[in-house]
């Protein structure tokens, strides 16, 4: 059983920054793709970036490209997702989940865990 943590949400105001963590308790990330996604209020969950087993491959979604950087410390068992130059439609709460695959995987059916979110909020 793996729970992902989130931590480091919170306000900021636009052009800010703000670097969330993804902590795995139980079984680790080692071995495979983690990926953070968001959903924002009357919006469907999407994806805003994933990371491979070993960090060698990612994929940002178009709105983040450029802004967002994930990262993983694997002797930590953390994954990291720094956020600059925020937005106010950068507003969600962020999910943490562990994929099922050593891929930076795309998709959310990939996913086998989820952490609980933690709330960003961007204001103008």
């Amino acid at each position: 059983q793996v729970q992902p943590v989130e931590s480091g949400g919170g306000l900021v105001q636009a052009g800010g920054s703000l670097r969330l963590s993804c902590a795995a308790s139980g079984r680790t990330f080692t071995g495979v793709g983690v990926g953070w996604f968001r959903q924002a209020p009357g919006k469907e969950r999407e994806l805003t970036a994933t990371i491979s087993s070993r960090g060698a491959s990612t994929y940002y979604a178009d709105s983040v490209k450029g802004r967002f950087t994930i990262s993983r410390d694997d002797a930590k068992n953390t994954v990291y997702l720094r956020m600059n130059n925020l937005k106010p439609e950068d507003t969600a709460v962020y999910y943490c989940a562990r994929s099922m695959y050593t891929s930076a995987s795309r998709s959310a059916r990939d996913y086998d865990y989820w952490g609980q979110g933690t709330q960003v909020t961007v204001s103008s």
